[in-house]
C-alpha cells in the first residue's frame, strides 16, 4: 500500500459536508444578527446549527436544517418566511455555491434541504484518500484527557463483566487519540484492601499448594470466594458449599480475623507483605497476558495500592477544610440531596474506596493537568461518583485550582445478560471467565473461516487459527461496542459470528472483498493515488450507488465528532454497518475490474477508500482486519 500524503486541515475540512453546512448556516446568521434581520444572540447559534443533520431520504437532498422552525416561533414569524430569507443568504454565499447546488424555496414547514455537488464530493474522495487521516483533521483544541477504566482485582481471574469497560474504554481512548486529543490511559487495579484481607486470610488456612503452583489466579480466586462465602455467612451459600460451612463452623470469629489480616498488611506487617508481594507478579502476568489477547495496553497501571500513603493526608485535607466531619466515629462528606454520607474513613481507622478515588483524583489533577477525566464504570457506581465528583469539586475549590477545573464524566454502562436474560453466568453460577469467552469465540470462528469467496486463495492452517483469533474476538469486542453503552445486553455467539448484519465478521469480510478486488485486478495503490493527486475531475459518478457509496465514506470525521459527544461508540458500528451494506449494493450491482477509463478509477478509488476506512474504523474498536476470511 502506498503512503498517503498529509493535507492540510483546510483541505480535510472540505470532506465532512455536514460541518461545511453548518458553518455556511452559521456565517448566514451570523450576517443577519449583524444586519439586525434577526434577533438573537451569537451565543444561541451552535444549539440552531446541532439542528442540522442527514435526510432521510435522499431525494429530498443530502442534509437538512430544521433551524427555521424553532427560530421562527422565537421570532413570531412563519417558519416557511424566515426559511426562504436564509435560502436567500445561502444562495449568495461564496462557499455555499462552491459545494451545493443552488437551492430555491423551502420544503414542508420550513425544511432547508442541500444536495452535495457531484464535483464537491469527487474532490473529498481525493482529499480523503491521499490523506494518512482518511480526510478527518485533527481538533483545533486539543485537550488533555484522562481515561480510567477496566480495573480487574488483581487476585481473580478476568470475568465477563471486565469485558464492558475494557472494550469501551480502549476503543473511546483510540478515537480520542485519532482526533488528536493528548490522552493518557491508567488501569486501576484492585490491588490492595480487604480482598486481600480474604485472600490471607484463606492462604494461612485452606490453601492448596498443588493448585496454586499450577494456576495461581486460579487458587487465589478460590479462596477470594470461599472465604467471601465464610465472611458473609449466608445460609444458603453455605448449604451449597460444604467446605465454606465447615469454615464458618471452625471460624465463628472469621470476618474480624480478616479485617485484622488487613490492617497487618496496610500497617506493613512483614508476613502479610511479603505475601502480598508474592502474589502480586503472578497475578499481574496473568492479566497481562488476557490484555495481549484483546490488543488492549494501558499507559499508566497504578493500582489502589499505590495511593494508599496518601489516604490519611486526604482524609486530614477534607476535614480541615470542612468539607467531611465526624460522625459516630467515622469521617463522612455529608452532601445536599443525598441520604447517607460519602465515608472517606471507617470508625476504625479503615479507608474506603471513596478516600482512594479522591487521593487518585487529586494526584492525576496535580501530575498529569487534564481538562477532562473520564471513568468508564458500570450503571451501578453511578451514585458514588456523583458523591465523590461533587467532593472533588469543593475539595478543588478549597485547595486546587487545577481539580476544580477538570471536567469529571462517569460514563456509565449497562450489564451482560445471558439468552435467559438474566447476568451471563455459567451453569453453576459463577461468572463466565473471560479467557473461556475468548476461547469459545475463537472456536467458533474457526468452524467459518475460508467459507467465504477468499478461501479459493488457500488458507494454511497457521493463518486460519490468526484469521480465528481475529474474527473471534473481533466478534465479542464488536457485539458490545455494537450496543447502546447504557443498556444492557444479551450475549449471543451465534448472532455475532453472522457474515450478514451489524457484526464484526460482516465488516471484516467487506474489507477482505476490497483486498480481493485489489489483488485479483493486480491494481497498484500507489499509481491510483498519484493518478487523482493533482485533479479530482476524473472523479465521476455514473450511477446513484456510487453517489451513495462516496457520501457514506465521507461521513467518517462526523461520525468521530458523535462518538466524543457522548462517548458512545455504538454510534460508529452503526456508521461501519452503514458503509459496509452500501458496499455491498455496489459491489453486488456494479463491475469495478471491468469497468473502464474514469469509471474505473472512480470505482477503484472508491473500493479503495472503502476499504481503508472500514478497516481505520475497526482498527479505532481494536479489531483486527485480516486481509483474507
Amino acid at each position: 500500500m502506498s503512503e498517503p500524503i498529509n493535507s492540510s486541515s483546510k483541505e480535510k475540512h472540505a470532506t465532512n459536508f455536514r460541518q461545511i453546512f453548518r458553518d455556511v448556516l452559521a456565517n448566514v446568521l451570523e450576517q443577519s444578527i449583524a444586519t439586525g434581520d434577526i434577533k438573537i444572540s451569537l451565543d444561541e447559534i451552535p444549539g440552531l446549527l446541532e439542528q442540522v443533520r442527514e435526510t432521510a431520504d435522499s431525494k429530498f437532498g443530502d442534509f437538512t436544517a430544521t433551524l427555521a422552525m424553532s427560530l421562527a416561533k422565537k421570532l413570531g414569524v412563519k417558519p416557511r418566511d424566515l426559511a426562504s430569507e436564509l435560502i436567500l443568504r445561502i444562495n449568495q454565499h461564496q462557499l455555499f455555491e462552491k459545494k451545493f447546488e443552488p437551492i430555491s424555496a423551502p420544503i414542508g414547514p420550513g425544511f432547508i434541504n442541500v444536495r452535495v455537488r457531484d464535483q464537491a464530493l469527487a474532490e473529498g474522495l481525493r482529499i480523503a484518500c491521499l490523506d494518512s487521516q482518511l480526510g478527518v483533521p485533527k481538533v483545533t483544541q486539543p485537550q488533555t484527557i484522562v481515561l480510567d477504566y477496566s480495573s480487574p482485582n488483581v487476585a481473580k481471574p478476568m470475568h465477563v463483566g471486565h469485558i464492558r469497560s475494557t472494550v469501551i474504554g480502549d476503543a473511546i481512548s483510540r478515537i480520542l487519540r485519532f482526533r488528536g486529543h493528548i490522552v493518557i490511559t491508567d488501569n486501576h487495579l484492585g490491588d490492595w484492601g480487604t480482598q486481600f484481607g480474604m485472600i490471607l486470610w484463606g492462604w494461612k488456612r485452606c490453601r492448596d499448594e498443588t493448585a496454586y503452583r499450577e494456576t495461581p489466579t486460579q487458587e487465589l480466586g478460590r479462596l477470594y470466594r470461599l472465604v467471601r462465602k465464610v465472611v458473609d455467612s449466608d445460609p444458603k451459600e453455605l448449604a451449597q458449599d460444604s467446605i465454606a460451612a465447615g469454615l464458618a463452623e471452625k471460624y465463628p470469629n472469621a470476618r474480624r480475623e480478616v479485617l485484622a489480616e488487613t490492617a497487618k498488611l496496610h500497617e506493613g506487617d512483614s508476613e502479610n507483605r511479603r505475601l502480598w508481594e508474592q502474589f502480586m507478579p503472578v497475578c499481574r502476568e496473568e492479566i497481562e497476558r488476557i490484555y495481549g489477547r484483546l490488543d488492549v495496553a494501558f499507559d499508566h497501571t497504578m493500582g489502589e495500592s499505590f495511593y494508599q500513603p496518601l489516604l490519611a493526608g486526604v482524609v486530614k485535607d477534607l476535614t480541615s477544610s470542612g468539607i467531611a466531619r465526624e460522625s459516630r466515629g467515622a469521617v463522612g462528606v455529608f452532601l445536599d440531596g443525598y441520604e447517607s454520607p460519602l465515608l472517606v474513613q471507617k470508625a476504625d481507622g479503615a479507608f474506603l474506596y471513596a478516600t482512594t478515588d479522591l487521593a487518585t483524583l487529586a494526584w492525576r489533577a496535580e501530575h498529569w493537568k487534564p481538562d477532562r477525566i473520564l471513568y468508564i464504570v458500570d450503571h451501578r457506581q453511578s451514585q458514588h461518583f456523583q458523591q465523590v465528583f461533587a467532593t472533588a469539586r469543593a475539595w478543588g475549590c478549597r485547595s486546587d485550582e487545577q481539580l476544580s477545573k477538570t471536567d469529571l464524566v462517569h460514563v456509565a454502562f449497562g450489564t451482560v445478560l445471558g439468552e435467559d436474560g438474566k447476568p451471563f453466568k455459567t451453569r453453576v453460577g459463577d461468572a463466565v471467565g473471560l479467557e473461556a469467552l475468548l476461547d469459545e469465540g475463537v472456536e467458533r470462528a474457526g468452524r467459518v473461516v475460508g467459507e467465504g469467496e477468499q478461501a479459493r486463495q488457500g488458507m494454511n492452517d497457521a493463518k486460519r487459527q490468526e484469521v480465528a483469533e481475529a474474527v473471534g474476538i473481533g466478534a465479542i469486542k464488536y457485539a458490545d461496542l455494537s450496543q447502546n453503552r447504557t443498556t444492557d445486553y444479551v450475549f449471543s455467539f451465534d448472532k455475532m459470528l453472522e457474515l450478514k448484519g451489524n457484526t464484526a465478521a460482516y465488516m471484516q469480510y467487506a474489507v477482505a472483498r476490497v483486498e480481493g478486488i485489489v489483488n485479483r485486478g493486480g491494481v497498484d495503490r500507489k499509481l491510483l493515488h498519484q493518478e487523482i493527486s493533482k485533479d479530482s475531475s476524473i472523479l465521476k459518478f455514473s450511477d446513484p450507488l456510487e453517489r451513495r457509496l462516496a457520501l457514506t465514506v465521507l461521513k467518517f470525521g462526523a461520525v468521530l465528532e458523535d462518538v466524543e459527544i457522548d462517548y458512545r461508540p455504538n454510534v460508529m458500528t452503526s456508521w461501519l454497518y452503514e458503509l459496509a451494506s452500501c458496499f455491498s449494493s455496489f459491489y453486488d450491482a456494479l463491475s469495478v475490474l471491468k469497468a473502464e477509463g474514469s469509471q474505473r478509477t472512480t470505482r477503484l478509488v472508491l473500493c479503495d477508500l472503502t476499504g481503508r476506512t472500514l478497516r481505520q474504523g475497526m482498527e479505532l474498536l481494536s479489531i483486527r482486519v485480516p486481509n483474507q476470511m
